[in-house]
């Protein structure tokens, strides 16, 4: 049979394919929809989150005068409307304590059903601030004013629920409240006391219950245990207490027509749009700090303020429309819910859900609540919004004035006006920090002080022109810059007399205090340089000089120096000067390329074979470095440089030059941190397993400082595995040192592109005689079962998420990094420690040439390495 004809018969009653023969198969047909799935991570979640909503709800109720079912509405629709809608998919919305002062004024003023009006048109204005995409102007609200506000409130929530805890009833304002509280202490109710007391003594105790027992319980909220606990009590009792009282829902209060006096009512509406979308803006950027801070990978998308902002409106009025409280984002429930381990909004949906089930369902076992327990429970909520750590942020921001001018505003005045008052101290004190520059010049041992404190603009220069000539001529002076500005007229005037001085004979030195404040002035040796013609900007000033990358750029092969065939002039010894607090100076030029010299033959460090020979960029010596100290292209061992030194003193002088600005600009901020580390020894978190190459700063990738790391370095990160064969115990004697004296929580292998070691396993030597194996030919041999992997395709596959590996050795430095993770399980102190739940592993690529870190996770069976993005880490 001829091998185009077709083997079989068309049949022409038989149907078509539903689908092209390699796509995928179709979904489910129209008539049978796909059921919503729900993570159990969720679920959970939703039940924590519904358990502390419940009381807390009623008590804002409470708080506020409104109706007790109003809190069960905002609740609801805050879960299911603003959950569904909002742009933070784990932010709980609901009626927050925030609120608690605003909504007391409205109801106090223009009556329910105007207040539940108002809370429709707030949520319309918020649905157009969404829509102008303006949410993230709502940031630029001083954090001192947002603190001071809620501060202000949590006072006047507190003051107020005083009465009710000790049996009375509140008045509508702080200082009416304050002088009555005095007859209320005269006229005490004990139940109410006893009850309030019960209450608050559990919501403090329970979330400190000790050991295993006490852990198990913790997982049921501190709130509803309290409140709980105090009724069953007073009802055990037998304590006649005034207790909740939800009316039937058929008799509910739904919105009216607004009543009032229109510029009232328009205040009333900004208020309420102001409070509520600052403060479920403030609290969906908290809530996105949180996700990032969870381990392991996270699905859980960055929060869209201007959908948050939507979210918000669109709740507010369906909440106003049913009768509720005006609805914000509540910090206690949002952050509970991403502690439960929540994943989607399908959590912060459910919760709104089972809110509406107990509103409808739970009405009798609701109203055995006392009040007085309510009332204590939000009292604990006020007094905790006045937070002592951001009393303490604040004040080392010195915003101290601001805080507390908002504060103290919000509670005699109203929230409105303590707002106003506050941006308008938070106007002032800029104005003045802005205005207000102190400097002064003192001699210490013959060396010249100016010392800046504050900004440094145009109507300070007149000051520091006279101080700056204060310093003689040829005489040593160090400017120490304590601000964050300067703008061009101050620098202009720097730097103008930085070149004068440095021309009679003088040296000058620019410092910040801070880390990031230094000034990079250009010094006259550059600036006599002859004009180049590639890659600068002025004549003789390197297009490096407004480099940006500190705190990196005292590295001997940063590329922002002069280029390595600057005339004789530019060596002279002035060369530019980086003085920034963290040890920035000039000396960061190049020298020795980061590969070092030698054979062409690949090798640990070495690269690829083409760059075997060392390359690089000169650089030029400070004022203050050793002589012969000039950097230039990289040359053999032995041979001379530009300047006539041998390579090896060339290298000393590096070494000496990088401890001196060590010693001179980081040493004193990390002095009293080291010495706490001395007395304490070391308690590192983590140990982290990464190759020798020169190119891998491990303190750099993981942003980690002293103490941090317990790192291993090693030719290609190799584990050899445990056993008589391996004849290498240091590896293995870091690991049980780490893992059973430091008690580590997580080892990371780390492998990284362009390794030398896995170019040599997969182009070994030729030539080579076994029987005279080389010391690294030996070591490397615990690579051999990674070469394997890649060449046999034995075990799961490793790949690279976005792209596939660039080449053979790349895929075996990621294969590799999957390879020695399993030498690792097989360690015996590992395997206990992964057994018991006391350690976690990482594997980790990263790419030297894009600066991008990637991240082993496991997905349907196969390892990936997924980019670690700047989007996904934490503010």
């Amino acid at each position: 049979m001829p091998a185009c004809v077709p083997t079989h018969t068309a049949d022409p009653n038989r149907p078509e394919r539903a689908h092209p023969p390699h796509s995928p198969p179709p979904g489910p047909p129209p008539d049978r929809p796909r059921r919503p799935r729900v993570a159990g991570a969720d679920v959970s979640a939703a039940v924590a989150v519904f358990l502390i909503a419940l009381p807390l709800s009623l008590g804002i109720a409470l708080a506020t005068g409104a109706p007790l079912q109003a809190g069960l509405v905002a609740a609801a629709v805050g879960g299911v409307v603003a959950g569904r809608i909002g742009g933070c998919p784990l932010q709980v919305s609901g009626p927050a304590a925030g609120l608690t002062v605003v909504t007391a004024d409205l109801i106090q003023q223009y009556g329910w059903r105007t207040t539940c009006a108002i809370t429709v048109l707030a949520g319309l204005a918020q649905i157009g601030l969404g829509c102008l995409r303006v949410a993230r102007g709502a940031l630029a609200v001083s954090p001192a004013i947002v603190h001071g506000m809620l501060a202000g409130i949590g006072i006047t929530i507190a003051v107020a629920q005083v009465h009710i805890v000790l049996g009375g009833t509140p008045q509508s304002s702080v200082p009416d409240n304050l002088r009555a509280l005095p007859s209320q202490l005269a006229n005490v109710d004990p139940a109410a006391v006893a009850v309030s007391v019960l209450t608050l003594t559990l919501l403090l105790l329970w979330p400190k219950l000790p050991g295993r027992a006490g852990q198990l319980l913790r997982m049921v909220p501190a709130a509803l245990v309290a409140v709980a606990g105090a009724t069953a009590t007073a009802a055990a009792a037998g304590l006649v207490l005034a207790e909740v009282d939800l009316p039937s829902w058929r008799s509910h209060a739904l919105a009216g027509l607004p009543e009032g006096p229109v510029l009232g009512l328009v205040a009333a509406v900004l208020t309420t749009t102001l409070v509520c979308s600052v403060q479920s803006l403030l609290g969906a950027v908290a809530v996105d700090k949180l996700v990032s801070r969870r381990p392991g990978p996270s699905h859980v998308p960055r929060s869209d303020l201007d959908r948050e902002l939507l979210g918000q409106g669109t709740a507010n009025i369906a909440s106003g429309c049913l009768g509720g409280l005006p609805v914000a984002g509540v910090a206690v429930r949002s952050s509970a819910n991403v502690r439960a381990g929540a994943v989607s909004r399908n959590s912060t949906m459910l919760h709104g859900v089972l809110v509406v089930l107990a509103a409808l369902l739970m009405v009798p076992v609701l109203e055995f609540i006392p009040l007085a327990s309510l009332a204590a429970l939000v009292m604990a909520v006020g007094i905790q919004m006045v937070s002592l750590h951001h009393i303490r942020t604040v004040t080392r921001h010195r915003e101290a004035l601001v805080y507390a001018a908002t504060a103290v505003a919000v509670v005699f005045a109203g929230v409105l006006e303590g707002v106003a008052l506050g941006i308008a101290v938070a106007v002032g004190v800029a104005l003045h920090r802005l205005t207000h520059t102190r400097i002064t010049h003192e001699v210490k041992e013959g060396v010249h002080h100016v010392h800046v404190r504050g900004q440094l603009t145009f109507l300070a220069v007149p000051r520091l022109s006279r101080a700056l000539h204060l310093v003689p001529q040829g005489a040593t002076g160090v400017v120490a810059l304590d601000g964050s500005f300067m703008d061009h007229a101050a620098y202009e005037a720097l730097q103008d007399w930085q070149n004068t001085h440095t021309a009679r004979g003088g040296s000058v030195e620019i410092t910040g205090r801070r880390p990031g404040t230094g000034v990079r002035i250009a010094e006259p040796a550059a600036l006599a340089s002859p004009p180049m013609t590639d890659g600068t900007g002025e004549a003789g000033v390197p297009s490096g000089a407004g480099c940006r990358c500190r705190p990196w750029t005292a590295w001997r092969n940063h590329q922002c120096g002069p280029p390595p065939f600057a005339p004789d002039d530019a060596r002279s010894g002035h060369g530019t000067r980086d003085s920034g607090a963290t040890g920035d100076t000039s000396e960061a030029g190049g020298g020795q390329g980061g590969h070092g010299g030698g054979p062409a033959r690949p090798g640990p460090g070495n690269g690829p074979p083409s760059t075997g020979a060392g390359t690089g960029t000169g650089s030029v010596s400070n004022a203050d470095s050793v002589p012969g100290a000039v950097s230039g292209p990289a040359s053999p061992a032995g041979s001379m440089s530009s300047a006539g030194a041998p390579e090896a003193s060339r290298t000393g002088a590096d070494l000496v030059r990088g401890l001196s600005a060590f010693q001179r600009s980081t040493a004193p901020l990390v002095r009293g941190e080291l010495a706490r580390l001395a007395r304490e020894g070391q308690r590192p978190a983590q140990l982290f397993l990464t190759c020798a190459d020169s190119r891998l700063v491990t303190s750099m990738i993981t942003s980690s400082g002293p103490g941090d790391l317990f790192v291993v370095r090693n030719v290609g990160n190799l584990v050899p595995p445990p056993g008589e064969e391996s004849r290498d115990d240091s590896v293995a004697a870091a690991l049980e040192y780490a893992v059973e004296v430091l008690a580590v929580r997580s080892i990371t292998v780390c492998g990284h592109s362009g390794c030398g070691a896995m170019q040599a396993l997969l182009d070994p030597r030729p030539g080579g005689t076994p029987g005279a194996r080389t010391p690294l030919e030996r070591w490397l041999r615990h690579g051999l079962p990674s070469l394997r992997r890649v060449r046999d395709g034995g075990g799961p596959g490793v790949r690279l998420a976005g792209r596939a590996p660039a080449d053979t050795a790349e895929q075996l430095c990621l294969a590799n990094v999957v390879q020695q993770l399993e030498h690792l399980r097989a360690h015996e102190s590992v395997a206990r420690a992964l057994k018991d739940g006391l350690l976690t592993l990482h594997g980790l690529y990263f790419h030297v040439g894009e600066a991008q870190a990637y991240l082993l996770t496991e997905v349907t069976g196969e390892r990936v390495f997924d980019r670690v993005r700047a989007e996904d880490l934490v503010l």
